[in-house]
């Protein structure tokens, strides 16, 4: 459940299945006061995060008024999907797993293989027509998700609705357990904001990218990369900042909606 929510890039909800995940892999840990390898396997994935639909970005997006607020979706996809290999390679090398197995070969390349062709493809469409693919193409792949849900819990049987309630009355008691720890940081996420911190260290990347006679343009999105990797809710206000101060479809508030899916998560 927890990578199915970061698929559908509902990372919110990904963070109690996470949590309900983590407290399973714990029974099984010999050494209670010591994370096992696969429970760091377990988070740097879900730090990773692939999402094939950033349906959370997407909603904010068509909220502020986005004309095509579904052509970030291949971005997200490409760059969530390295972030995850990218997690997956080095845990491994770290915990000496073989990833030259077959069939660990056969899943990673397949899909490798298609991102790629994907990509391949996309870069020989006008901007039209590659936002006519997006949309096109994701707004298939949630009613594609949708249907595949609702027949697979037919086929095997499963009343969706009291399954639904049962998930959420679980998802509500494991995000009760966090909250007091989420006031906390987002309490010192807004002192650092509201502190001038911020505003210091954007104008030295500003001051950097303009010595090195870069765009300092893409500059403005930062501040959701550099609050991500502490909280995805944090994140998400600034994003929304900047898609305030920018509105939708210039470079920063792009930039910053870009790197609240594309990102490096804050853990379970």
């Amino acid at each position: 459940m927890n990578f199915s929510a970061n698929l559908l890039g509902l990372d919110n909800a990904a963070t109690p299945f996470g949590l309900k995940a983590m407290e399973s892999l714990q029974t099984l840990n010999p050494n209670k006061d010591t994370a096992t390898n696969s429970q760091i396997m377990f988070l740097c994935l879900h730090a990773g995060g692939m999402t094939l639909i950033p349906v959370s970005i997407i909603a904010l997006r068509s909220s502020a008024g986005s004309k095509n607020p579904t052509d970030i979706f291949l971005y997200c996809m490409i760059a969530t999907f390295a972030a995850t290999l990218a997690a997956m390679i080095i845990v491994s090398l770290y915990q000496k797993i073989n990833l030259l197995k077959p069939i660990v070969l056969a899943y990673v390349g397949g899909i490798s293989v298609l991102i790629g062709l994907l990509v391949w493809y996309l870069t020989s469409l006008s901007k039209e027509n590659l936002d006519t693919f997006s949309q096109i193409l994701s707004n298939g792949l949630i009613l594609f998700i949708f249907l595949a849900i609702v027949l697979g819990a037919v086929y095997k049987k499963i009343n969706v609705f009291e399954a639904f309630v049962d998930g959420a009355k679980e998802g509500f008691t494991t995000s009760v357990k966090i909250i007091p720890y989420l006031v906390g940081m987002l309490i010192a996420i807004s002192l650092l904001r509201t502190s001038g911190v911020f505003d210091v260290i954007i104008d030295g990347m500003k001051w950097v990218a303009n010595a090195a006679n870069l765009d300092a343009r893409f500059v403005d999105g930062m501040p959701t990369a550099l609050i991500k990797p502490l909280s995805g809710s944090g994140a998400r206000g600034m994003m929304m900042d900047t898609m305030a101060t920018f509105r939708t479809g210039q470079f920063p508030g792009e930039t910053g909606r870009r790197l609240q899916e594309a990102r490096i998560r804050p853990s379970t």
